[in-house]
């Protein structure tokens, strides 16, 4: 399972790495230290807690949409059918939902987690794995 720095983190969140920080001080979300005693998140702990973060948040935030329309996040479900796929990525406050083949997410290995960039171009939203 990946796991995340805290300004990685924060970044995948939207937010400043000292907000990210607070979150983990306080225990909103799980961290430990690797062997050079940096401070991790686990990937699946980061997925559940965007989705709260983006839940609780009232204020407007920054848009993450580029001239590319590029929107980094995490994963934070996939839904495999025989032949379709269902794939959420939480951007920030931004929770986007592509729908593709079960084959290209094999293919990713796209799982709930890992960092992954959602690119929007017209109604389409291709998944890009970091």
């Amino acid at each position: 399972m990946q796991s995340y720095t805290i300004g990685q983190a924060a970044r995948l969140l939207g937010v400043s790495p000292d907000t990210a920080r607070r979150w983990a001080d306080a225990g909103k979300v799980a961290t430990h230290r690797d062997e050079n005693g940096r401070r991790l998140i686990d990937g699946r702990d980061l997925a559940a807690f965007s989705i709260e973060v983006a839940q609780t948040s009232g204020e407007e935030e920054e848009s993450y949409t580029s001239a590319r329309n590029a929107f980094p996040g995490i994963v934070t479900a996939v839904k495999l059918g025989d032949v379709a796929a269902q794939v959420e990525i939480q951007a920030g406050p931004h929770r986007l939902v592509s729908l593709l083949t079960r084959e290209a997410v094999e293919e990713l290995g796209l799982e709930v987690g890992m960092q992954a960039t959602a690119r929007v171009k017209s109604t389409n939203v291709h998944i890009d794995r970091l």
